[in-house]
């Protein structure tokens, strides 16, 4: 579906209608019109809204936030130590970080920085390479709808020589979303002779960047083998208290594994 969006030139639209689908604007978009339907059907409309602030509540329940992770994304598990150590040293094997974001700029550095998600995989895609002595690579260009100035990329240059002390070998810095970081990425890799790939992104973004991949070494016909290396992955509850009351941090937890669930079905 993603490459729909590009054939008819509406790529932009991504993200818009991405948010009209993600909660909490869908939600108070039901109840709007539950509200505006109280005078003539009024019990559809008690209905509506209800269900709305209901959903709501769940929407923004930090328990119900990492179950929907857990369910809807199926992260893989995290890399065992055993399974790191057999990968040390391995021939014609990358580690491949993908992006999720950068800061235009950050005034207490006075340069382009990484947003944390992404800063998070950067940093477990380095600790790899100190495990293996793999080489490692970076997979960003600016997003849809983002302000023009330096890649995602040649951020996580910077950050990776500056503040861990450790260059990186490849730059892939074209892309615009997860299918086009396999695109691009597996054509790098697969020149340079890379038949091996631990591929370093969130548990619940894994899922969908593995079924990119996957796309993009069959439409290439190459031989790539992808590794998932998941990081940030969420135990399952044990359903307390707390995890029933609505917050930021469950609305937040709950809009990622739908924004990847969906983009996981449109196959973006």
């Amino acid at each position: 579906m993603s490459d729909w969006f590009i054939a008819l030139g509406v790529e932009h639209w991504k993200g818009p209608l991405a948010a009209l689908l993600m909660p909490p604007l869908s939600l108070l978009l039901l109840a709007l019109i539950g509200a505006l339907l109280l005078r003539k059907r009024r019990r559809l409309g008690q209905a509506l809204v209800l269900g709305a602030l209901a959903l709501l509540w769940a929407a923004c329940a930090p328990g119900v936030g990492v179950t929907l992770i857990n369910v809807l994304t199926r992260p893989p598990a995290a890399l065992s130590a055993e399974r790191i150590a057999s990968l040390t040293g391995a021939p014609k094997t990358a580690i491949l970080v993908l992006g999720a974001g950068r800061k235009l700029e950050a005034p207490e550095y006075r340069a382009v920085d990484l947003k944390p998600l992404t800063l998070e995989r950067l940093r477990y895609g380095l600790w790899l390479a100190r495990q293996t002595g793999l080489p490692v690579g970076y997979s960003g260009g600016l997003a849809y709808r983002s302000q023009p100035g330096p890649s995602e990329a040649d951020a996580a240059r910077l950050v990776a020589q500056r503040d861990f002390g450790v260059p990186l070998r490849w730059l892939e810095a074209r892309s615009r979303d997860t299918n086009e970081n396999a695109r691009y990425s597996v054509a790098m890799l697969h020149a340079d002779g890379i038949t091996q790939v631990l591929l370093v992104t969130h548990g619940f973004h894994q899922q969908r960047a593995l079924a990119a991949f996957e796309r993009a070494i069959r439409q290439q016909g190459v031989a790539l083998q992808v590794i998932p290396a998941p990081l940030g992955l969420q135990p399952p509850i044990d359903w307390e208290l707390g995890d029933f009351m609505p917050g930021v941090e469950g609305l937040a937890l709950t809009r990622l594994a739908l924004h990847e669930w969906l983009g996981w079905l449109a196959g973006a």
